[in-house]
This record gives C-alpha cells, structure tokens and sequence, in this order.
C-alpha cells in the first residue's frame, strides 16, 4: 500500500472537515454524553465531546465514515481534548489514555468500513488516520492571571506528560501520523513534540509522521502567544514534520496570506484549514461549501498547499467541493534546498 509521502508526491490531499459542527447537528442532552457507564457521574458532562469516543461510538465512526464518503484522504481522531489536563473540567482525567486509543480505533474501523464498500481504492487511494492533538485548555507562555504575569497554571512537564499519554494512547490505537493542532501556544506544541519524541524512543516503535498545524488568531497575523507565521514556522522546525500549516480562527479569505507566506518558506509539506469563514453575531457559520471550495482552488492553482481541508463550521459537503475543486490541480512542490560546492 502506498505511504502517505507516496501520495503527496501525486496530488493535493484532503483532511476532514470540523467534527464538533457535526457532533451538534444532533443536539445531544446530557443523557447522550453519560450514557449508561457515565449514568452516575458527579458532574455534568454534556459538551465533552471526546467522551463520546466511549458512550456513542457509532455516532462518532458514522461522522468519519461520511467525511471518507465525501473525499477525503485523511481523517482526524475525535481527541482535541483528550488530555488529562483538559479532562480535569469534567473530573475524567484517569479516561485520558481510554479516549485515544478508542478514538483511534473508531477511526481505523470506519476505514475499515469504507473500504467494504469501496474495496478498489484500499492500494490506490490509501486513507489515514491523523491522531489529533489539540493546544489543551492551559498555556505554557501566557499567565491567566493580569495581575501576575510570571504566573503560570501549568508547567512544562506537567503538559508533556499529559501529552506523552495522549501520544501512547493514538499509537496504540493504531493512527498512521500525528496532528499537533490549532497551536497558539507555541511552548504548548513544543511540549507536544518532546512527548512525541520520548515516547516512540522509550518505545522502541517506528517513529510516526508528524503534522502541525499552528492558529493566526487575528488580522495581527500572529499566534496568541506573539509570534508571526514565520516565527512559528522557524520554532517548529526542528521536529522535522510531515507537513507545516494553519488552521482555525480565520476563515480562508483571512487566512490567505499567512498560507501564502508560509508556502514560500516552508521546506516540508503546507496543510490548511480554514473555518467555514467567520461566525456571525449568533456564533454560527454561514460561508457556503462552494464559497470555501473556491477559496482553497484559488491556493491550490497558485501553488500555497499540498493538503487542503476545513476546521470549525465545515460540514461533509464543503469537503466534498474541496476535494472536486482541487481533485486535478498539480501540488505545491518541495522546494530544492540549494548544496555547497565547498
């Protein structure tokens, strides 16, 4: 079967689309989240979308089944907050390692799934799973505290152990690569590349692709934390990543020139992901999927990407318009790193 580097050297792939604007569509009650293990749980957990990796995991493979349906090449785990650091709002730090090796066996079981029906593009057409991991709910770089700007929640240990769980948990759940995700902490991510790093040399395992994928969070075009497109790019590097790109926050009108900037300089692959534009006074996203579409082919023929697909208020259709728009548009090519004749 071919590699996930085998195919990008072919064409532009597509990631997934948003799981929580999906996970809403069905309006879920607090009953929903518990279901009978959770029944008598302490506190409320309605709105832990990662927990139902555990009570409705037909409900979870069924949203990756229709992402695969819709095209695309890479489908990312339900973990966004699976760390006990971030499970510690609902009491259900000891679930940390539990949430990822489910949801990452959810995911290969859709794939699975999908190539039963469609048994003619396992060895052509490969799909993969991307353990996702998110930025987690405390900063390594940031005080939560105004009046005391040395102050820090978490320390650095304490978020690479959280993560070193969540990466055993994804690798023994069987995902194929790694999706350091929606950084706008860049210590956090850095954190994150330390327990990726620990983990598969105390392991002894076959190290897995790595792909990170940072936050612009506004017209500053700087991450949370301070830092410009390039400045991320250059304090990331050193992980020698599958792919480098950007995602959430800014729909892809906003986002277009950090992309654009961020495909000059990068010597590995470039991801996007936009939002489905910017949400309205209600919070909600109203750019259509042929709006987006439009977008990404519009990066696409000018050379910005090699993996293209959208965050927060995208749905299975705009994937499907990502994937039919960019489907005969040559790649972004790696650029040729110059050698000395010295």
């Amino acid at each position: 079967m071919k590699t996930i580097q085998d195919c990008l050297k072919e064409r532009i792939l597509i990631l997934d689309g948003a799981m929580g604007t999906m996970i809403q569509k069905h309006k879920l009650k607090e009953e929903d989240y518990r279901g009978e293990r959770f029944a008598r749980w302490p506190r409320e957990v309605k709105g832990n979308n990662d927990l139902l990796n555990l009570t409705q995991p037909a409900l979870i493979r069924n949203i990756h089944l229709q992402y695969l349906e819709a095209g695309a090449d890479i489908i990312e785990t339900n973990t966004f907050n699976s760390t006990r650091i971030s499970q510690a709002d609902y009491g259900m730090e000891e679930l940390a390692y539990e949430l990822n090796v489910a949801a990452a066996r959810l995911a290969r079981e859709a794939i699975d799934e999908y190539y039963a029906l469609h048994p003619e593009e396992k060895e052509t057409k490969p799909r993969f799973v991307a353990g996702a991991i998110g930025p987690m709910n405390k900063t390594l770089s940031l005080s939560p505290d105004v009046n005391n700007p040395g102050y820090r929640a978490v320390t650095f240990d304490e978020v690479a152990g959280a993560y070193l769980e969540q990466v055993k948990g994804l690798a023994e759940g069987g995902a194929d690569l790694l999706l350091i995700e929606t950084i706008f902490d860049t210590l956090n991510a850095k954190a994150a590349i330390y327990a990726i790093r620990k983990y598969f040399k105390t392991s002894g395992k076959e190290p897995l692709p790595i792909m990170i994928s940072g936050t612009i969070t506004d017209a500053s075009g700087r991450t949370l934390s301070g830092q410009t497109t390039e400045a991320f790019y250059i304090s990331v590097m050193h992980a020698r990543p599958l792919s480098i790109g950007l995602n959430c926050a800014l729909g892809a009108k906003e986002m277009r020139p950090y992309i654009e900037e961020l495909s000059h300089i990068a010597e590995c692959y470039v991801s996007a992901y936009p939002n489905a534009g910017l949400p309205n006074a209600m919070g909600e996203y109203d750019e259509k999927p042929e709006q987006t579409a439009a977008h990404l082919e519009e990066w696409a023929r000018e050379g910005f990407v090699n993996i293209v697909g959208g965050c927060c208020g995208t749905t299975p259709e705009h994937i499907r318009r990502i994937a039919r728009a960019v489907k005969n548009i040559k790649p972004r090519a790696l650029p040729i790193k110059e050698t000395s004749s010295v």
